[in-house]
């Protein structure tokens, strides 16, 4: 009984050790990346480069951006997953006509740049349908930033349903379940939970490759530094607050991505 509780005893201390080695190391690399920041905009700023007092005037300005920027990328991305799981649905299809629509989305989008896409939507669809004209430039953005996306997460749809093994879809038909109830019952979660950290990657991407909405005019983080920082010739100051400003959002949601994926792989432990 002794030496179990000493073995026991022992384990403990151990992993308390690895612990505190775990927090110091943390603490010196976060140490490492605030001294950096604050080497490059002290110096910047000591060297006269930066006008403290234009930022204190326009930073709530351009901060205010980051709403936009985030309800732009998570609406996107949303409607993209929704483009990603028809398309790859397509891809597999046996129909030619259906596997032909998808491929030719998948081609278009894939074979044109996003700026030329989100141009397109803004400039020439209005002379389409003028219809088109009277619809809020951030839904614009957002459609066209889905549109975009969907083409690419198809791909990533496509492989995470050819995983599910095929023993599963033979269970399923001696069953007597439908093709479609064992898409929408058995191969979609599962597909879904197996490209979740493939999409967290792509939102991420995402709130970068939101900014290129700016060009179309939504008020956004990086049309609010241009708006702020264009007039007194500030772009420095107004364009280095965006880009920290983008730097930390993707930096808070990889933190959440890695507790996601772990949280995750403990759940796939246990089953």
């Amino acid at each position: 009984m002794a030496s179990v509780q000493a073995s026991a005893a022992m384990v403990e201390a151990v992993a308390r050790s690895r612990r505190r080695d775990q927090l110091r190391f943390r603490l010196s690399f976060f140490t490492t990346w605030l001294v950096l920041v604050a080497i490059i905009v002290g110096g910047l700023a000591a060297a006269g480069k930066i006008d403290l007092e234009f930022l204190g005037r326009h930073q709530a300005f351009i901060l205010g951006g980051i709403p936009v920027t985030i309800i732009v990328a998570a609406s996107s991305i949303a409607i993209a997953v929704i483009l990603a799981i028809v398309g790859a649905l397509g891809r597999l299809s046996s129909n030619p006509v259906i596997y032909g629509l998808a491929s030719f989305y998948v081609s278009l989008v894939r074979g044109t740049p996003l700026l030329v896409q989100i141009l397109f939507v803004y400039l020439a669809l209005p002379q389409i349908w003028i219809e088109f004209a009277k619809i809020p430039l951030i839904v614009l953005g957002i459609f066209a930033l889905a549109f975009n996306y969907g083409a690419y997460m198809t791909e990533i749809f496509r492989a995470g349903i050819q995983a599910i093994h095929r023993g599963q879809l033979e269970a399923a038909a001696a069953l007597g379940m439908t093709g479609r109830l064992t898409m929408r019952r058995i191969v979609l979660p599962q597909a879904i939970r197996i490209v979740t950290p493939a999409i967290g990657n792509e939102f991420i991407a995402m709130i970068k490759d939101s900014a290129l909405v700016s060009i179309i005019g939504v008020q956004e983080l990086l049309w609010r530094a241009q708006r702020a920082g264009t007039p007194e010739f500030r772009l420095l100051e107004s364009l280095l607050v965006a880009a920290l400003v983008y730097w930390i959002l993707t930096i808070v949601f990889s933190l959440l991505q890695d507790r996601l994926e772990k949280r995750m792989a403990e759940s796939d432990r246990r089953l």
